[in-house]
């Protein structure tokens, strides 16, 4: 099982979003799709019955996408590296992405890769498609340091390879002397494994004008309230940022702590039973699982 999902905060494209990513991308799957009861619909302002989130894979990866209304914007401080076996695959998923888009690095030859290029989607999302030969996992979430978080990448490393498990750093890649405004010292590439799976970081202390949004927050399931606590308490350093599961780490990363149970009660085919669960959750910062079986029952 996927424990680290990333989930993607669309302002109202999730649906269009989805099939779109699901038609350019292969070993591809649509999952639940949850919708807007009366108290979510509610508190967000979506008509009741419209879209809420939609749960999709992309080469294996799962993913979920969130209609949430324009409140954050995608921001290249965390994309999408895509690990292509061919030349081929790597021009066809770039002139897929390219419409509309924002070309960050272009298509080329670079030092690290016979071809690479990453580009911003029509919907603000981030890919590095590269030419790498192919791995077992495919696609690698990817974080980026920058402004005053620059050459903190191998410090966040640690501090996430000592709250999870399964979980270690791999190579680093630095700078070296003559990079500047990079430190030598910065990291230029580096590879670590949460939960078994595999994310990269860089730093960059060029003046980049974006950083960590809740566009996109790393959501982590749990099987039990211990789960949820041990993360919730590692993690959360923004206590204002803290509300129905969501909290921002101390080098502004946005991350959910998500008890498996909360998804099977909210999936009850008692529309009654799952709305009572819902409004449980609204009023939550962190998930309560004994709260919402409370309430279930209630």
């Amino acid at each position: 099982m996927q424990r680290i999902i990333p989930f993607l905060w669309f302002d109202d494209q999730a649906e269009e979003a989805v099939a779109f990513y699901t038609g350019i991308f292969n070993n591809v799957r649509t999952l639940e799709t949850a919708r807007y009861d009366k108290t979510s619909a509610e508190t967000s302002g979506k008509p009741e019955g419209s879209v809420m989130t939609m749960e999709f894979e992309l080469e294996d990866h799962h993913f979920i996408a969130l209609n949430g209304g324009p409140i954050f914007n995608f921001t290249p401080a965390i994309s999408f590296s895509v690990h292509c076996v061919t030349e081929g695959e790597v021009d066809e998923l770039w002139a897929h992405l390219s419409p509309g888009g924002k070309v960050l690095m272009p298509l080329d030859k670079y030092f690290f890769s016979e071809k690479y290029g990453w580009i911003e989607d029509q919907y603000g999302v981030s890919w590095q498609i590269n030419l790498s030969g192919g791995r077992g996992q495919k696609i690698v979430p990817s974080l980026l340091f920058v402004g005053y978080q620059a050459g903190k990448a191998e410090e966040a490393m640690n501090f996430y390879t000592s709250v999870f498990k399964q979980a270690q750093v791999g190579e680093i890649y630095r700078y070296g002397p003559g990079q500047a405004p990079n430190d030598e010292n910065y990291i230029n590439y580096a590879e670590f494994t949460l939960a078994g799976q595999y994310f990269t970081a860089m730093d960059s202390a060029l003046d980049h004008q974006f950083t960590f949004t809740e566009a996109i927050s790393l959501s982590v399931s749990c099987e039990t309230q211990g789960e949820v606590d041990h993360y919730w308490n590692q993690l959360s350093a923004v206590p204002e940022a803290e509300q129905i599961g969501w909290l921002k780490d101390r080098f502004g990363v946005s991350w959910q702590i998500i008890p498996l149970r909360l998804n099977e009660l909210l999936q009850d085919p008692d529309p009654e039973k799952a709305g009572k669960v819902m409004q449980a959750m609204m009023k939550m910062k962190k998930i309560d699982i004994a709260q919402l079986e409370r309430a279930y029952n209630s």
